[in-house]
């Protein structure tokens, strides 16, 4: 029987440079991705100086860019929403930094607090309100960086239609 263990054998891992992935300088995968959507909101000093709000339309400010994604800052209103939408061939992290806002698909409704985030792919449709009585920020985090916004109809949602209108972001 041999006695010896697999760390005696292959030794240990963290001592072997050459089998360590070198970090990376942008986030390549929805992992890092997250991360990044934590890391930027958990620094509010980076961006809580630059939050306007704005009665009329969504206020909004790109924070960052790196190659194939951006970090996008929003200010929420009481009553202002995005209408119903999908970004286009971009995944994304939306993170509620302050206040709460309403997420619908055609999944359900659901309220999304301080410190909540939402993952999607691309062809995610969905709908963000603030209705509530309070502002609200949020983060957004689009790989690759968002270039196309088309709007959805509530009845398009339900059938799996084609979207009736397309703006650019």
């Amino acid at each position: 029987m041999n006695s010896d263990s697999d760390l005696q054998i292959a030794g240990d891992i963290l001592e072997v440079p050459h089998l360590l992935q070198a970090p990376r300088e942008h986030p390549a995968t929805v992992a890092e991705f997250v991360g990044l959507a934590h890391s930027v909101a958990a620094d509010r000093a980076q961006w809580e100086h630059l939050v306007e709000y704005d009665a009329t339309t969504r206020w909004y400010h790109r924070l960052r860019t790196g190659p194939g994604y951006e970090v996008w800052l929003l200010s929420w209103v009481p009553g202002q929403g995005s209408g119903l939408h999908d970004h286009g061939r971009s995944s994304g992290v939306l993170t509620v930094l302050d206040g709460t806002l309403t997420e619908r698909t055609e999944q359900g409704t659901s309220a999304l607090g301080a410190g909540a985030q939402r993952v999607f792919a691309p062809g995610y449709v969905h709908e963000v309100v603030n209705d509530t009585f309070e502002p609200a920020i949020s983060l957004h985090v689009y790989f690759p960086g968002l270039t196309e916004m088309p709007m959805h109809t509530a009845c398009a949602r339900r059938t799996g239609a084609e979207p009736v209108d397309a703006v650019t972001a």
